[in-house]
């Protein structure tokens, strides 16, 4: 073989080889979304997020996720987070809101979404951000696992911090629907037909006690809906009879079957519709 031919060589292989991911530009944007196939954190401009003060009924969680998250924003010591609970009742609202109310009072702050089926690529995404001078919330929203589901082992190991730690510039915040992260159900059928349950339930189940924070997110009462809904009002310039609005949000949820900020919301988006008023 030829020098030439060693060359060709060489150059299929490069040709092959993937090329290395570039190292993300993190003053592009204070919010970014892990990508894999190739890796990348894309940066996302503007967050859609809502007024801390428009999120009712979750005064405590508000208050708990504000001073951890503001002891991380300054360098101190906190808890990764787990909200769980009700359906539409501003748990990732509350994450996304939380991070803006840092970064507009001075408090220099990045949150970074990984979505679940990318939870295995999690020890590559914290590679990127292990040596950057900012701090990450590391952001993962509607968290569960099924009960042939393998990717809450790398979840783990962000939560244990595994052989090189979790690095201390980041901080992970996780909501669910499920406190346990797991269907009732399943975890019972699970614990019954298991050879060994305490090793082969039992390490999913006890996954959300690695969390130092557990913030429960309960369904609204009416009034808590109607405060909702007259707080978004009141912020967007939406002008109608208080009594109509009531008889109108109490007709809304009986189409929807429940009551929640969602809904709340989704009943006000039609209410300023009809009053011809533009939500930017």
């Amino acid at each position: 073989m030829n020098e030439v031919d060693v060359k060709r060589i060489a150059d299929a292989l490069e040709r092959m080889s993937p090329a290395p991911a570039a190292a993300p530009d993190f003053d592009a944007a204070d919010a970014f979304v892990w990508h894999v196939d190739p890796d990348r954190l894309a940066p996302v401009p503007s967050v859609s997020c809502v007024d801390l003060s428009l999120l009712v009924g979750v005064d405590r969680s508000r208050d708990t996720l504000m001073q951890n998250t503001l002891q991380f924003a300054k360098g101190y010591s906190a808890n990764n987070a787990l909200l769980w609970g009700a359906r539409g009742m501003g748990k990732s609202s509350l994450v996304k809101a939380i991070h803006g109310a840092m970064n507009a009072q001075g408090h220099p702050l990045k949150i970074v979404e990984l979505q679940r089926e990318d939870l295995p690529t999690v020890g590559r995404l914290l590679n990127h951000l292990r040596n950057s001078d900012h701090r990450f919330v590391l952001f993962c929203d509607d968290l569960s696992f099924s009960h042939d589901d393998e990717h809450y082992k790398s979840l783990k190991a962000v939560l244990d911090g595994g052989i090189e730690g979790r690095p201390d510039n980041v901080i992970l915040y996780a909501t669910s629907n499920r406190r346990h992260l797991m269907p009732r159900d399943m975890i019972e059928n699970e614990r019954s037909s298991a050879i060994n349950p305490s090793e082969a339930v039992e390490e999913k189940v006890s996954l959300s006690d690695r969390f130092g924070l557990w913030l429960g997110f309960h369904p609204c009462s009416q009034d808590d809906y109607f405060d909702m809904i007259f707080g978004y009002c009141k912020a967007h310039g939406v002008v109608e009879d208080e009594d109509v609005i009531c008889a109108e949000a109490i007709e809304w949820t009986r189409t929807r079957g429940s009551r929640s900020g969602r809904v709340a919301w989704q009943y006000f988006v039609d209410l300023a519709g009809r009053k011809g008023v533009r939500l930017s």
